[in-house]
Protein backbone atom coordinates (compact mmCIF):
# COMPACT_ATOMS: atom_id res chain seq x y z
CA UNK A 1 0.00 0.00 0.00
CA UNK A 2 1.49 3.76 -0.96
CA UNK A 3 2.07 6.24 1.68
CA UNK A 4 -0.91 8.27 0.49
CA UNK A 5 -3.25 5.22 0.90
CA UNK A 6 -1.93 4.69 3.82
CA UNK A 7 -2.40 8.39 5.24
CA UNK A 8 -6.08 8.35 3.59
CA UNK A 9 -6.95 4.70 5.55
CA UNK A 10 -5.74 6.73 8.82
CA UNK A 11 -7.73 9.68 8.23
CA UNK A 12 -11.19 7.63 7.33
CA UNK A 13 -10.80 5.43 10.49
CA UNK A 14 -10.41 8.68 12.29
CA UNK A 15 -13.30 10.48 11.10
CA UNK A 16 -15.34 6.58 11.76
CA UNK A 17 -14.32 7.21 15.27
CA UNK A 18 -15.14 10.97 15.66
CA UNK A 19 -18.63 10.13 14.03
CA UNK A 20 -19.20 7.16 16.52
CA UNK A 21 -18.05 9.27 19.58
CA UNK A 22 -20.04 12.53 18.47
CA UNK A 23 -22.93 9.71 18.03
CA UNK A 24 -22.49 8.10 21.56
CA UNK A 25 -22.56 11.32 23.53
CA UNK A 26 -25.53 12.89 21.71
CA UNK A 27 -27.68 9.13 22.38
CA UNK A 28 -26.59 9.34 25.91
CA UNK A 29 -27.68 13.01 26.33
CA UNK A 30 -31.23 12.39 24.59
CA UNK A 31 -31.19 9.61 27.05
CA UNK A 32 -30.10 11.43 30.06
CA UNK A 33 -33.01 14.36 28.73
CA UNK A 34 -35.72 11.47 28.23
CA UNK A 35 -35.38 10.51 32.16
CA UNK A 36 -35.41 13.97 33.01
CA UNK A 37 -38.44 14.49 30.99
CA UNK A 38 -40.00 11.40 32.43
CA UNK A 39 -39.35 11.98 36.19
CA UNK A 40 -42.21 13.20 38.38
CA UNK A 41 -43.15 17.25 38.74
CA UNK A 42 -41.79 18.98 41.76
CA UNK A 43 -44.33 20.75 44.23
CA UNK A 44 -43.33 24.64 43.36
CA UNK A 45 -44.25 28.53 44.45
CA UNK A 46 -43.92 31.35 42.47
CA UNK A 47 -40.27 33.15 42.51
CA UNK A 48 -41.75 36.62 43.23
CA UNK A 49 -43.23 35.08 46.60
CA UNK A 50 -39.95 33.55 47.49
CA UNK A 51 -37.92 36.20 46.28
CA UNK A 52 -39.65 39.13 47.99
CA UNK A 53 -37.71 38.17 51.71
CA UNK A 54 -34.57 36.23 53.17
CA UNK A 55 -33.76 32.97 51.14
CA UNK A 56 -31.79 30.27 50.11
CA UNK A 57 -30.69 29.65 47.00
CA UNK A 58 -29.24 26.61 45.28
CA UNK A 59 -29.02 24.55 42.96
CA UNK A 60 -32.14 21.93 42.38
CA UNK A 61 -30.87 18.49 41.73
CA UNK A 62 -34.07 16.20 42.03
CA UNK A 63 -34.05 14.26 38.92
CA UNK A 64 -36.67 15.60 36.37
CA UNK A 65 -36.82 18.27 33.58
CA UNK A 66 -35.62 20.74 36.48
CA UNK A 67 -32.64 19.52 36.94
CA UNK A 68 -29.87 21.82 37.42
CA UNK A 69 -32.15 25.06 37.70
CA UNK A 70 -31.58 27.61 40.58
CA UNK A 71 -34.26 27.12 42.98
CA UNK A 72 -34.90 28.73 46.02
CA UNK A 73 -36.94 28.37 49.44
CA UNK A 74 -37.87 31.10 52.37
CA UNK A 75 -35.01 31.01 54.57
CA UNK A 76 -37.47 30.55 57.65
CA UNK A 77 -39.16 27.64 56.03
CA UNK A 78 -36.30 25.64 53.98
CA UNK A 79 -38.77 22.92 54.36
CA UNK A 80 -41.09 24.20 52.24
CA UNK A 81 -41.98 23.87 48.36
CA UNK A 82 -39.24 25.47 46.17
CA UNK A 83 -39.51 28.24 43.55
CA UNK A 84 -37.86 27.09 40.25
CA UNK A 85 -35.86 29.62 37.72
CA UNK A 86 -35.59 29.64 34.34
CA UNK A 87 -31.58 29.59 34.84
CA UNK A 88 -29.73 26.31 34.86
CA UNK A 89 -25.93 25.97 36.64
CA UNK A 90 -23.61 23.80 37.99
CA UNK A 91 -22.27 26.55 40.96
CA UNK A 92 -24.37 28.96 41.49
CA UNK A 93 -24.14 31.73 44.85
CA UNK A 94 -26.59 35.06 45.34
CA UNK A 95 -27.24 38.17 47.32
CA UNK A 96 -30.07 40.16 47.50
CA UNK A 97 -29.31 42.03 43.51
CA UNK A 98 -27.41 39.39 41.88
CA UNK A 99 -27.08 35.86 41.34
CA UNK A 100 -23.17 34.70 39.90
CA UNK A 101 -24.40 31.39 37.55
CA UNK A 102 -21.49 28.86 37.00
CA UNK A 103 -22.66 26.29 33.66
CA UNK A 104 -21.33 23.64 31.54
CA UNK A 105 -22.74 22.98 27.63
CA UNK A 106 -21.94 19.56 27.47
CA UNK A 107 -22.20 18.74 23.52
CA UNK A 108 -19.68 17.30 21.68
CA UNK A 109 -17.51 19.89 22.88
CA UNK A 110 -18.28 21.18 26.32
CA UNK A 111 -17.90 24.78 26.88
CA UNK A 112 -18.09 26.65 30.20
CA UNK A 113 -19.85 30.01 30.89
CA UNK A 114 -19.83 32.05 34.31
CA UNK A 115 -22.40 34.75 34.80
CA UNK A 116 -23.58 37.66 36.78
CA UNK A 117 -27.46 38.40 36.66
CA UNK A 118 -28.57 41.65 38.32
CA UNK A 119 -32.24 42.10 39.18
CA UNK A 120 -33.61 44.67 36.78
CA UNK A 121 -31.45 44.13 34.33
CA UNK A 122 -31.96 41.87 30.91
CA UNK A 123 -28.57 40.99 30.05
CA UNK A 124 -26.13 39.13 32.10
CA UNK A 125 -22.25 40.05 32.91
CA UNK A 126 -20.05 37.76 31.41
CA UNK A 127 -16.99 36.95 33.18
CA UNK A 128 -13.56 34.88 33.05
CA UNK A 129 -14.35 30.66 33.00
CA UNK A 130 -11.47 29.07 31.53
CA UNK A 131 -12.29 25.26 32.70
CA UNK A 132 -14.36 23.14 34.67
CA UNK A 133 -16.82 25.11 37.34
CA UNK A 134 -15.88 24.07 40.81
CA UNK A 135 -16.31 27.24 43.26
CA UNK A 136 -18.66 31.02 42.86
CA UNK A 137 -18.93 33.78 45.67
CA UNK A 138 -19.89 36.97 45.47
CA UNK A 139 -19.40 40.02 48.33
CA UNK A 140 -22.41 40.79 50.80
CA UNK A 141 -23.02 43.65 48.83
CA UNK A 142 -22.61 42.32 45.20
CA UNK A 143 -19.95 44.16 44.25
CA UNK A 144 -17.35 41.34 43.88
CA UNK A 145 -17.52 37.95 42.52
CA UNK A 146 -15.26 35.45 42.68
CA UNK A 147 -14.94 32.50 40.05
CA UNK A 148 -12.92 29.14 40.63
CA UNK A 149 -12.50 26.54 38.11
CA UNK A 150 -10.25 23.39 37.10
CA UNK A 151 -8.22 23.43 34.15
CA UNK A 152 -6.32 20.47 34.33
CA UNK A 153 -7.82 17.66 36.91
CA UNK A 154 -11.08 17.65 38.05
CA UNK A 155 -11.00 17.35 41.76
CA UNK A 156 -8.94 18.48 44.83
CA UNK A 157 -8.47 14.92 45.42
CA UNK A 158 -6.42 13.92 42.59
CA UNK A 159 -2.57 14.87 42.54
CA UNK A 160 -1.32 17.46 39.63
CA UNK A 161 -5.07 19.55 39.63
CA UNK A 162 -4.60 22.58 38.16
CA UNK A 163 -7.33 25.54 39.14
CA UNK A 164 -7.75 29.26 38.11
CA UNK A 165 -9.28 31.78 40.59
CA UNK A 166 -10.43 35.39 39.08
CA UNK A 167 -11.82 38.30 41.17
CA UNK A 168 -14.27 40.89 39.20
CA UNK A 169 -15.02 44.23 40.37
CA UNK A 170 -17.87 44.23 39.04
CA UNK A 171 -18.10 47.84 38.04
CA UNK A 172 -14.41 47.55 36.62
CA UNK A 173 -11.70 45.17 35.97
CA UNK A 174 -10.44 41.02 36.81
CA UNK A 175 -7.74 40.12 38.66
CA UNK A 176 -5.94 36.54 38.47
CA UNK A 177 -4.98 35.53 41.91
CA UNK A 178 -2.16 33.77 39.73
CA UNK A 179 -0.60 37.61 39.50
CA UNK A 180 -0.85 38.17 43.41
CA UNK A 181 2.57 38.41 45.92
CA UNK A 182 2.07 34.88 48.23
CA UNK A 183 3.68 35.66 51.23
CA UNK A 184 4.41 32.74 53.22
CA UNK A 185 6.22 32.91 57.20
CA UNK A 186 7.17 36.07 56.01
CA UNK A 187 8.96 35.62 52.89
CA UNK A 188 7.85 36.16 49.33
CA UNK A 189 7.59 32.53 47.53
CA UNK A 190 6.92 32.39 43.61
CA UNK A 191 6.29 28.54 43.66
CA UNK A 192 5.72 26.86 40.19
CA UNK A 193 3.14 24.73 41.37
CA UNK A 194 0.89 27.08 43.43
CA UNK A 195 -2.57 27.28 43.08
CA UNK A 196 -5.60 29.48 44.80
CA UNK A 197 -9.53 28.35 45.17
CA UNK A 198 -12.27 29.40 47.44
CA UNK A 199 -12.88 32.78 48.07
CA UNK A 200 -14.73 34.28 50.55
CA UNK A 201 -15.10 37.79 51.20
CA UNK A 202 -15.01 40.40 54.25
CA UNK A 203 -17.15 43.43 54.42
CA UNK A 204 -14.47 46.13 53.96
CA UNK A 205 -14.56 45.44 49.86
CA UNK A 206 -10.57 44.46 50.37
CA UNK A 207 -9.74 41.66 52.44
CA UNK A 208 -10.69 38.31 51.20
CA UNK A 209 -10.18 34.62 52.50
CA UNK A 210 -8.78 31.61 49.60
CA UNK A 211 -6.89 28.31 49.57
CA UNK A 212 -3.35 28.93 48.38
CA UNK A 213 -1.61 25.56 47.76
CA UNK A 214 2.03 24.93 47.02
CA UNK A 215 4.76 22.09 47.91
CA UNK A 216 2.02 20.14 48.86
CA UNK A 217 0.05 21.39 51.41
CA UNK A 218 -2.46 23.94 51.43
CA UNK A 219 -2.93 27.10 53.51
CA UNK A 220 -5.98 29.24 54.71
CA UNK A 221 -4.74 32.85 53.47
CA UNK A 222 -5.74 36.39 53.68
CA UNK A 223 -5.60 38.69 50.91
CA UNK A 224 -5.99 42.40 50.09
CA UNK A 225 -7.23 43.18 46.56
CA UNK A 226 -6.14 46.62 46.74
CA UNK A 227 -2.36 45.56 47.61
CA UNK A 228 -2.80 42.06 45.52
CA UNK A 229 -1.26 40.45 48.14
CA UNK A 230 -1.93 36.40 49.26
CA UNK A 231 -0.42 36.07 53.35
CA UNK A 232 -0.64 32.15 54.62
CA UNK A 233 -2.71 32.24 57.51
CA UNK A 234 -2.85 28.04 58.54
CA UNK A 235 -2.37 24.70 56.61
CA UNK A 236 -4.87 21.62 56.05
CA UNK A 237 -7.65 24.19 55.13
CA UNK A 238 -9.43 24.70 52.12
CA UNK A 239 -12.31 26.33 50.74
CA UNK A 240 -12.99 28.86 53.46
CA UNK A 241 -16.11 30.49 54.17
CA UNK A 242 -16.47 34.18 56.72
CA UNK A 243 -19.31 34.02 59.01
CA UNK A 244 -21.91 36.76 58.87
CA UNK A 245 -20.39 39.18 61.82
CA UNK A 246 -16.76 38.23 60.01
CA UNK A 247 -14.81 36.96 63.48
CA UNK A 248 -14.54 33.14 62.29
CA UNK A 249 -13.58 31.27 59.40
CA UNK A 250 -15.29 27.78 58.50
CA UNK A 251 -13.66 25.49 56.21
CA UNK A 252 -12.86 21.93 55.30
CA UNK A 253 -9.72 20.25 56.66
CA UNK A 254 -7.97 17.05 55.18
CA UNK A 255 -7.72 14.10 57.45
CA UNK A 256 -4.53 12.06 58.34
CA UNK A 257 -3.29 14.27 54.66
CA UNK A 258 -5.69 11.50 53.00
CA UNK A 259 -6.96 12.57 49.14
CA UNK A 260 -10.83 12.69 49.18
CA UNK A 261 -11.50 12.74 52.93
CA UNK A 262 -12.47 16.19 54.91
CA UNK A 263 -14.06 17.60 58.16
CA UNK A 264 -15.27 20.82 58.43
CA UNK A 265 -13.40 23.21 61.04
CA UNK A 266 -14.28 26.38 62.09
CA UNK A 267 -10.83 28.78 63.28
CA UNK A 268 -11.57 32.08 65.76
CA UNK A 269 -9.79 34.63 64.48
CA UNK A 270 -9.24 36.38 67.09
CA UNK A 271 -7.82 33.74 69.57
CA UNK A 272 -6.74 31.25 66.66
CA UNK A 273 -9.02 28.44 68.08
CA UNK A 274 -10.07 25.60 65.54
CA UNK A 275 -13.20 23.77 66.58
CA UNK A 276 -13.97 20.57 64.86
CA UNK A 277 -17.62 20.52 63.79
CA UNK A 278 -19.94 17.63 64.35
CA UNK A 279 -20.39 16.51 60.68
CA UNK A 280 -18.24 12.97 60.26
CA UNK A 281 -18.79 12.39 56.88
CA UNK A 282 -16.32 14.05 54.23
CA UNK A 283 -17.58 17.41 52.60
CA UNK A 284 -16.14 18.19 49.54
CA UNK A 285 -17.49 21.39 49.74
CA UNK A 286 -17.41 25.34 50.70
CA UNK A 287 -19.52 25.48 53.06
CA UNK A 288 -22.18 28.52 53.64
CA UNK A 289 -23.15 30.35 57.04
CA UNK A 290 -26.80 29.72 57.77
CA UNK A 291 -26.29 32.26 60.35
CA UNK A 292 -23.75 33.28 63.27
CA UNK A 293 -24.28 29.56 65.14
CA UNK A 294 -24.80 27.32 61.77
CA UNK A 295 -23.30 26.33 58.86
CA UNK A 296 -24.98 24.60 56.07
CA UNK A 297 -22.89 22.42 53.07
CA UNK A 298 -23.61 19.83 50.35
CA UNK A 299 -23.38 15.95 50.56
CA UNK A 300 -24.43 13.47 47.89
CA UNK A 301 -27.00 11.15 48.37
CA UNK A 302 -26.66 7.45 48.75
CA UNK A 303 -26.81 4.72 46.26
CA UNK A 304 -29.08 5.37 43.41
CA UNK A 305 -29.85 8.63 44.30
CA UNK A 306 -26.08 10.13 44.72
CA UNK A 307 -26.89 13.00 41.86
CA UNK A 308 -29.81 13.81 44.27
CA UNK A 309 -27.72 15.72 46.77
CA UNK A 310 -28.72 17.36 49.38
CA UNK A 311 -28.38 20.30 51.83
CA UNK A 312 -27.39 19.77 55.81
CA UNK A 313 -26.97 22.17 58.52
CA UNK A 314 -24.82 21.83 61.79
CA UNK A 315 -24.27 23.92 64.81
CA UNK A 316 -20.90 25.80 64.39
CA UNK A 317 -19.33 25.69 67.81
CA UNK A 318 -18.58 21.49 67.85
CA UNK A 319 -22.00 20.56 69.48
CA UNK A 320 -25.07 18.82 68.59
CA UNK A 321 -25.78 16.21 65.23
CA UNK A 322 -25.75 17.31 61.54
CA UNK A 323 -29.60 18.19 60.20
CA UNK A 324 -31.02 17.49 56.82
CA UNK A 325 -32.50 21.01 55.80
CA UNK A 326 -33.11 21.00 52.05
CA UNK A 327 -33.57 17.68 50.05
CA UNK A 328 -32.18 17.66 46.37
CA UNK A 329 -30.32 20.78 46.13
CA UNK A 330 -26.38 21.76 45.92
CA UNK A 331 -24.55 25.09 46.10
CA UNK A 332 -26.48 26.73 48.57
CA UNK A 333 -26.30 30.60 49.27
CA UNK A 334 -27.74 32.33 52.23
CA UNK A 335 -29.75 35.32 51.39
CA UNK A 336 -30.36 38.03 54.08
Amino acid sequence: MSTRARVAALVAVCLVAVAATAAYLLASRDSQQRVLREAPAQATVSVATVQAGPRIVFRNTAIGPSYGRVAMVPLNDPGSARALTDVSCDRVFATATRTLCLASDRGVVTTYTARVLTRGESAPRDLPLTGIPSRARLSRDGSLAATTSFVSGDSYSTSGFSTRTVVTTLDGSSADLETFRLVHRGKTLAPADRNFWGVTFAADGDTFYATASFGGQSWLSRGSLSRKTLTTLRSDAECPSLSPDGSRVAYKKRQDRAPGDWRIAVLDLASGRETMLAEDRSVDDQVEWLDDRRVIYGLPGEGAAAGETNVWAVPADGTGDPALLIEKAWSPAVVR
